[in-house]
């Protein structure tokens, strides 16, 4: 796999391998509970850091706190190189809803919460979620995320689920090393900031090339979206490959600060995952599925 580089000008840059895992789907229906096959979603994790796979993604509200316990369970004493990714901003209701959990205070207790299910000292990145109208001004919220970056128990902060005037904002507040955002083939167009406001996610990722800021993209694989026609799958066809597994060789070809972390609870599908990385697209095969 290529690599890529998370805050490469910081005095602890973070370099992994160009193709994640996103753990939201070990987590039981509706990112909810435990997983229904408890032996296969740990020996996914195991298969993909083996694999090569050495960028994860997580969130304490993922089961409620069940995808931390999986990655600690399967994984620890976790290898060197081994960047473990987690999100705040949210929490859950006993009814498996998602609200808002942003406060200052909020952001703490779930920087706390996931140092001690993962069992680290420091948490090497962290993405704050934006979380639909606030009460809460991103300054306050990233504000608290700066002060927890400089006791140490943060390395790098990005920001999730972000409009281009909410990344303008965030970067003239301080460092931002990567932003998490839903993009794929499918969605580049239809997405929609923290305010409910369509944004363009090519503009997003246009102002992370400008900045040298890594884009993570969630729910890549998306189907049932608008495509340009059916050339998507068209091309699949013709390369003898899933289209699930064509659309990580485009996000891969996209753009080199794009680092994709398609989730699975298969470990079939993983596999077919990882094999993505392998799949060569040339410049006119990019140009057809503009």
């Amino acid at each position: 796999m290529s690599t890529i580089t998370i805050a490469p000008n910081s005095a602890q840059p973070l370099t992994v391998n160009r193709l994640g895992y996103g753990t939201m789907r070990l987590t039981g229906p509706q990112i909810w509970g435990e997983p229904a096959d408890r032996p296969q979603a740990l020996e996914i994790l195991k298969t993909a850091v083996a694999s090569g796979v050495n960028f994860l993604d997580t969130a304490d509200y993922y089961g409620d706190d069940v995808t931390n316990r999986l990655i600690f369970e399967a994984l620890h004493p976790y290898s060197k190189d081994l960047v473990i990714c987690t999100k705040v901003g949210a929490t859950r209701r006993p009814d498996a809803s998602w609200v808002p959990f942003n406060t200052p205070e909020n952001l703490r207790t779930s920087i706390e919460n996931n140092l001690r299910t993962l069992r680290q000292e420091q948490v090497q990145l962290v993405h704050l979620r934006l979380m639909g109208h606030s009460a809460v001004p991103l300054e306050e919220q990233l504000g608290a995320m700066f002060e927890m970056q400089k006791e140490g128990k943060i390395q790098h902060v990005g920001l999730s689920n972000v409009s281009p005037a909410d990344l303008e904002k965030g970067l003239a507040l301080g460092e931002i090393a990567t932003v998490e955002n839903m993009y794929g083939y499918a969605q580049r167009t239809t997405l929609h900031d923290a305010h409910g406001e369509t944004q363009g996610g090519e503009e997003v990722l246009a102002l992370c090339e400008q900045h040298g800021i890594p884009l993570v993209p969630f729910f890549s694989l998306v189907h049932g979206l608008p495509k340009a026609g059916d050339k998507m799958a068209e091309l699949a066809r013709q390369r003898g490959v899933s289209e699930a597994q064509l659309n990580i060789a485009w996000l891969l070809h996209k753009s080199p600060l794009l680092l994709p972390i398609p989730g699975t609870s298969s470990l079939a599908h993983l596999r077919e995952n990882l094999a993505a990385a392998d799949i060569q697209l040339s410049a006119e095969d990019m140009a057809y599925l503009r």
